[in-house]
């Protein structure tokens, strides 16, 4: 199965996707906030923030994972995505690395499918487009990564999640700009 495959962008509601996992767009406290993250607490129920706080918190670029509770995902994967402050404070990176930490948690959990939303593009400021460039260089390249050691990452199928029109075209682009069809 080649990347492009295993790759979908669709628009719609994260919190109704009936995956293995989806991905939250946490804040270091992995407390209810606003956007997909509250949206996420209120369909998982109030369990979720009981074991959120368990956790004791998660870094920036980093990703922890809890039960889904009353959402259809069996599992939600918390990244914690960084605060957009002007691109010179390592905001790529960390994006980047989040997205890598969801994925690989994903592996370790052998979780067959994952959906992301657009991470840090609401409240936390990250421009969309920069954004979808990331998020898609990171999934190609956890994708490339399994397929050149022998062996086919375990995901079967990676969802772009995306909230409204323009998040839909901007992830399509980055998708077209590194070499697959959408």
């Amino acid at each position: 199965m080649s990347a492009a495959e295993k790759l979908e962008v669709i628009e719609g509601d994260i919190t109704t996707l009936d995956v293995d996992a989806i991905v939250n767009a946490a804040n270091q406290q992995l407390a209810p906030g606003g956007g997909v993250c509250g949206a996420i607490h209120s369909s998982a129920g109030p369990e979720l923030a009981v074991e959120c706080a368990k956790l004791g918190g998660c870094a920036t670029g980093e990703a922890c994972i809890t039960k889904g509770y009353e959402l259809p995902a069996k599992w939600i994967i918390h990244a914690v995505g960084p605060v957009w402050g002007g691109g010179e404070s390592g905001e790529d990176r960390l994006l980047y690395k989040c997205y890598d930490a969801s994925l690989k948690l994903a592996e370790e959990s052998k979780l067959s499918s994952i959906a992301f939303p657009a991470i840090s593009t609401g409240i936390y400021g990250f421009p969309a487009p920069r954004a979808a460039h990331i998020a898609v260089a990171a999934v190609l390249d956890y994708v490339r990564a399994a397929q050149e050691m022998g062996t086919p990452a375990p995901l079967k199928r990676i969802i772009f999640c995306c909230f409204g029109v323009e998040s839909v075209q901007v992830h399509q682009a980055a998708l077209a700009e590194h070499g697959h069809s959408h």
